[in-house]
């Protein structure tokens, strides 16, 4: 049976990072001639992305999987499936565990090996069973656009693959390989092509953007980057995820101070407040430095927004050591924060440290952290009412009457929004202007204020 033939449902779980490589293989897929779905009940192809990051992310792929393999054709009347292929983390590092425990899996690809997935389907459909995993640190590239699943005005540019910093407590560089950066005229290009199909805001992500270059230049080289990516016209905004904070460099600081279309927010995630944790966890930065690392980004870019992470319950996390994380939160107030429990990782160093701390424990810590944070979130939010902000519109909820859209102050999935009104008829992707009337817990409510831009 002929591609063109063929309907296929994508299934994407875990990090943009991992869209992005299925949205690459989708590119291919289209251009091929399959069909992409959006229901099971009629896919003959079923891909799952998977991650395995922490055990909440394994145990949700795995379920998914469990799930999509109930509408294999012999598994029932419950759909058409011919095909159900697993790629992603969880693919790549538990390949051999899903070949003997999950026999509706036809393949399992790899982190390194997405490239493959039109000859692994060409196998499937003669009856072969495919593993497919290559070198962790080979760097797959595929050619020709990629199949946005993000609405079309915004959209993720992964520009870099692995990490190198082996903090004590994560997988990725055992399932992604060491720091690979993506060429920057492969990304220019690539960016280019999103923004003349009508992307209007480009979302930077790696599993640490700051190091950008530091393999292919000699340098570290976000800034050039960033620098090109500014002149594409058409281009509102670019907002940059998961700098480290040792790496946010002056250079970086005053090209977001006066760069426009660069979004003036941050994603850092920091991990701990105290510092013997920090040494543990094996980051590179005390509290010190992430303190005054905090107030220079705030003196020097106006109105920028931090987004950050922490962890709880890391092995040997005191009370003393959960106060110091509480009080760092408390302190800095920022802007965006979220909290995740220690998820222990076989294969990290981590897995192997003395004091563990019981699951109860580790969720009221988060409770506490998260709830510190909530306080900070809703009177930060109250206070921007009569500011105008640019707004990206993102959908119309028919129900309420109302459009919703995001700010500079806003990332997809994981921050706020702010909801509003309209006498005119707005699209997805639409710039307004929208002034802050209340707020709503995290999000805003605001009026329009004046004429739309496309």
């Amino acid at each position: 049976m002929r591609g063109e033939q063929l309907k296929l449902l994508p299934v994407s779980l875990g990090c943009d990072k991992n869209l992005c490589d299925l949205e690459e293989m989708l590119g291919a897929l289209s251009r091929r001639g399959f069909i992409i779905t959006e229901d099971e009940r009629e896919a003959d192809i079923i891909l799952v992305n998977s991650c395995a990051f922490i055990g909440d992310a394994r145990e949700e792929s795995i379920n998914t999987i469990i799930e999509m393999a109930a509408y294999k054709k012999n598994a029932g009347d419950k759909g058409v499936c011919r095909l159900l292929i697993v790629t992603g983390c969880l693919a790549q590092r538990y390949a051999e565990e899903i070949r003997e425990e999950i026999p509706e899996v036809d393949a399992v690809i790899g982190t390194t090996a997405y490239d493959e997935i039109l000859n692994v389907i060409d196998r499937c459909l003669t009856g072969e069973r495919v593993f497919l995993l290559k070198d962790i640190n080979r760097s797959p590239l595929m050619e020709g656009k990629r199949f946005l699943t993000t609405g079309g005005h915004y959209a993720y540019l992964k520009i870099a693959e692995g990490c190198d910093k082996h903090c004590s407590y994560c997988i990725i560089p055992k399932l992604r390989g060491s720091y690979r950066s993506v060429p920057m005229d492969i990304l220019v290009k690539k960016a280019g092509e999103m923004v003349e199909d009508g992307v209007k805001e480009l979302i930077l992500v790696a599993q640490e953007t700051t190091l950008y270059g530091t393999d292919l230049y000699g340098k570290k080289s976000l800034t050039g980057l960033l620098e090109k990516l500014c002149r594409l016209e058409g281009l509102n905004w670019i907002r940059i995820l998961y700098a480290y904070p040792e790496e946010i460099d002056d250079e970086l600081i005053d090209l977001m101070a006066k760069e426009d279309k660069i979004c003036k927010y941050i994603d850092m995630p920091i991990q701990s407040g105290s510092d013997r944790i920090l040494k543990r966890m094996g980051r590179r930065t005390n509290r010190e430095e992430l303190e005054g690392l905090i107030d220079k980004l705030r003196k020097r870019i106006p109105g920028i927004v931090i987004r950050t992470t922490l962890i709880s319950g890391f092995p040997g996390e005191t009370v003393e050591d959960h106060i110091e994380s509480y009080n760092l939160a408390d302190e800095m107030e920022f802007d965006r924060m979220g909290v995740f429990t220690y998820s222990p990782e076989e294969g990290t160093a981590a897995f192997g440290f003395d004091g563990k701390v019981l699951e109860e424990i580790k969720e009221e810590r988060r409770e506490e952290l998260m709830l510190l944070q909530q306080e900070i979130a809703f009177e930060k939010a109250e206070k921007m009412a009569g500011r105008v902000f640019q707004v990206f519109v993102e959908g119309f909820l028919p129900d309420e009457g109302v459009y919703v859209g995001r700010t500079y102050m806003d990332a997809p999935d994981v921050d706020g929004l702010i909801f509003f009104e309209s006498d005119r008829s707005l699209m997805s992707g639409d710039m307004v202007s929208v002034k802050v009337t209340a707020s709503k817990e995290y999000d805003l409510i605001g009026e329009l204020i004046d004429e739309y831009s496309k």
